[in-house]
């Protein structure tokens, strides 16, 4: 409490500067109606059990900045006090708001450039508006001419002032002990008082323009202000209360941020975790009741937390006993606030606005790569100052915008390209296969992409893939890691299909997510849009990345015309691939040694760490390989075996356990040769047994080839 009350009661003053000297009392007074409200409040119903709450810079910078408008289009005072009380209680709602509709996450990602500058212009703007009472030359002058004409300085305002911020200044490094703001308060207040022993004027209460004047904090006097409130209720029309929704979104926003920020800062140090949705909605509670009692809005503040965790506070008692001592206070000592100086209160301010700016920002504009972060903040800041504090939002809100999509189009959205020369699908070929798929294989393009697909992004995607576009037959576009498309996304992919299909080629998707972050269904999105549609102009889905790759090496083996084994034909031995080219007469001496077995889909051929040396060889059907994951239920897909090729391969030959297993994919007719099998004929027919393993020797080579190929593949991934 004593480090907020004082902060509380200058940003009060603050808020009512703009109405002359005679309302100092009345925004001291919404000071600390505004710490009791949000200090009993905030903490009961919040998010944030450690949060100390109370009125705080952003919020003194907002409604001083509205004052001074009205002021300026000539609104009688009772109706610009009720303005500012509407301001808040409109922006308390909006909080409550923004809990309830899960916006305490979206907050947090406005970018730090945007909050440093409209921070740095609050702490600017808070300075620039204490000028008056710091120096103590009359309201009617001009702040900046002020400044510089010292004849108009009131030199006990200038001592009072420096005092209280020399004080601050140095009081953290002689003490933690006690809060600055308390002994910079005494310093101020210690200073007037010897000044009234030269100017006795300066220590009478009625009528001196150096103190705040009366407070009467009785329970009569607040309910008195709150009827006036609702009194004046009725002089503001509609187009007033819609004037007043702009700068209460704006207060709204900033004291949001301030208070979640405080909250990150908070859990940092404490390892705890803050609900940013609760904390919202017991923030604008806060602040409507701060309203509808009189009092100024807030947020909760660093300073007063940092003490309370010094001091033990662990729960929400300590926040609601900080506001239970801010009522307490006033109660009993509304009269002796009357006589804190102005000029003490200006200068605590000044120390405030000052820690707000941040210098270090300075740094941004002395490297190339972030002079665009420094010019947004030197634009908030400066839209703060030349114009006012609503119209810096909107400036921060369209550079956000900006700062996302320079990021987006400066990150690329295609994660990797490969064409299935240097890509294969998981469907094992056998080596003739092999050898017209590397020749085709510049014909095929993958494109993994990442990120947002939108109207900043899609020109980079294109012109990354035109050239490869002339001699591309099929591509392949897998989505796996997409965040985000829009139209704009989806109509240039639109052109990229048309363009293939004017050429003779194909486009195809895999991995189309049912549920983007944004919770858009991909899939289903680009089928109202037309782009895969039924047709054969669609664009072709495919569930796997595996399954595109298949699709489009089936496209090239059929274009080149390579004959293949028809789903339903059983081959003869003579007709497994690597056997082919063994003599008859030797393929007749090692034939007894094969024998022919099934397995239905879904059936293991072999398990990992079983026992075995079986070699299989495929006559029907196709075998997938797995390899289960440690400590999971999920397996990884190795490959797949169609008709005349084999597998089981490294256990015949190394006699060890198996190391994946063997799941028949669709019902599999197979020959199996085992080891022992193999031994006792090779003794008999050595010249033939040579034949057969110079041929498995030749498939392997390619296979191990191929191994090569995917981890250097997935190294440079």
């Amino acid at each position: 409490m004593l480090v907020a009350l004082p902060s509380a009661i200058a940003f009060g003053v603050a808020m009512y500067a703009p109405l002359g000297p005679g309302f100092a009392g009345a925004g001291a007074l919404a000071g600390v109606l505004g710490t009791a409200a949000l200090g009993l409040l905030a903490p009961a119903l919040g998010g944030a059990p450690r949060l100390i709450s109370a009125p705080c810079a952003p919020a003194a910078a907002v409604m001083a900045a509205l004052c001074a408008r009205l002021v300026a289009e000539g609104a009688p005072a009772p109706t610009i006090v009720v303005s500012l009380a509407l301001v808040g209680l409109f922006s308390g709602a909006l909080q409550a708001v923004y809990g309830a509709l899960g916006g305490g996450r979206l907050i947090k990602y406005i970018p730090y450039p945007v909050v440093t500058g409209y921070m740095s212009g609050v702490g600017l703007l808070i300075i620039l508006k204490q000028l008056s009472a710091l120096l103590g030359f009359g309201k009617d002058v001009p702040a900046l001419l002020g400044l510089f004409s010292p004849s108009a300085w009131q030199w006990p305002a200038v001592s009072v002032a420096f005092f209280t911020i020399a004080v601050m200044l140095i009081a953290p490094r002689l003490t933690k002990k006690v809060p600055a703001a308390i002994l910079g308060l005494a310093a101020g207040v210690a200073a007037h008082f010897a000044y009234g022993f030269f100017r006795p004027e300066l220590l009478i209460m009625d009528a001196n323009p150096f103190i705040i004047g009366h407070i009467s904090t009785s329970p009569g006097a607040i309910f008195s202000g709150i009827s006036s409130n609702f009194g004046a209720l009725g002089g503001l029309g509609r187009a007033e209360l819609y004037a007043l929704l702009g700068p209460a979104l704006t207060l709204s926003v900033l004291l949001s941020i301030d208070t979640l920020k405080t909250c990150v800062v908070t859990d940092a140090i404490v390892r705890s975790r803050h609900d940013s949705n609760r904390e919202l909605r017991g923030q604008g509670a806060g602040n409507i009741a701060s309203a509808l009692l009189g009092g100024m809005p807030g947020a909760g503040t660093l300073g007063a937390t940092m003490v309370s965790l010094a001091a033990g506070g662990k729960t929400r008692a300590a926040g609601l006993f900080e506001g239970a001592f801010a009522l307490v206070a006033a109660l009993a000592l509304g009269g002796a606030m009357g006589r804190i100086p102005l000029a003490a209160l200006a200068g605590i301010l000044t120390v405030v606005g000052l820690r707000m700016i941040d210098r270090s920002s300075v740094k941004l504009a002395l490297r190339r790569s972030t002079m665009l972060d420094f010019a947004v903040i030197l634009s908030v800041t400066g839209t703060a100052l030349a114009s006012d504090l609503i119209n810096a939002a909107g400036v921060g809100i369209a550079l956000s915008i900006l700062l996302f999509i320079r990021e987006q189009m400066h990150s690329t959205v295609i994660r990797r390209k490969a064409t299935g020369a240097e890509m294969s699908s998981k469907q094992h070929r056998l080596p003739g296969e092999r050898v017209v798929l590397d020749a085709r294989g510049a014909e095929t393009l993958i494109v993994e992409l990442q990120g947002s697909l939108f109207f900043g992004t899609t020109d980079q995607l294109f012109s990354e893939i035109e050239g490869e576009m002339r001699t591309c037959r099929r591509l392949i576009l897998d989505m796996r890691r997409v965040t985000s498309v829009d139209f704009t996304a989806v109509h240039m992919l639109e052109q990229v299909g048309e363009t293939l299909r004017e050429r003779g080629g194909s486009l195809a998707f895999s991995h189309l997510p049912a549920s983007l972050p944004t919770g858009q269904d991909l899939g289903a999105y680009f089928k109202h849009l037309g782009l895969t549609r039924r047709d054969k102009a669609g664009g072709r889905i495919f569930e796997t990345l595996h399954d595109a790759l298949e699709w489009a090496e089936d496209t090239a083996l059929d274009e080149a015309g390579v004959a293949r084994p028809s789903a339903g034909d059983l081959l003869d031995l003579s007709k497994i691939d690597f056997l082919r080219q063994i003599a008859p007469a030797s393929l007749a001496d090692l034939r007894p040694m094969f024998r022919e077995t099934r397995v239905e889909a879904g059936k293991p051929v072999f398990l990992r760490k079983g026992h075995g040396g079986e070699l299989f060889l495929i006559r029907r059907g196709h075998v997938r390989i797995v390899l289960p994951l440690k400590d999971t239920h999920r397996q990884h897909h190795l490959a797949v075996f169609g008709p005349g090729d084999f597998f089981g391969e490294v256990a015949f030959l190394a006699r060890t356990p198996r190391t994946a297993d063997a799941i028949a994919l669709t019902d599999a007719d197979l020959y199996v040769l085992t080891r022992d099998d193999f031994d006792a004929i090779s003794l008999l027919h050595p010249a033939a047994s040579a034949t057969f393993y110079e041929r498995m020797a030749g498939v392997e080579a390619l296979r191990l080839r191929d191994a090569d190929r995917e981890l250097r593949r997935l190294q440079d991934s």
